[in-house]
């Protein structure tokens, strides 16, 4: 249905913590921590070189992404 609303030209947001859902179907992924953005991009630029020492830090934990922040 999310999908379906979107192809229809509809904005989504969508809140996650199911980082494959989210690489799959979001044109751009923001990462918070206590209410801040942290980062923002497209998910193949979040998900593989994110900036952010603390989004590379909780990527590394849940994706077992490298320390220098290449997957």
């Amino acid at each position: 249905m999310t999908q379906d609303l979107a192809r229809e030209g509809m904005t989504v947001v969508v809140v996650t913590h199911e980082k494959e859902f989210a690489r799959a179907v979001a044109h751009r992924v923001l990462v918070l921590e206590a209410g801040v953005i942290l980062e923002q991009g497209p998910p193949s630029v979040i998900f593989t070189r994110p900036t952010q020492p603390r989004t590379r830090e909780f990527l590394r934990e849940v994706l077992h992404l490298r320390a220098d922040g290449n997957s």
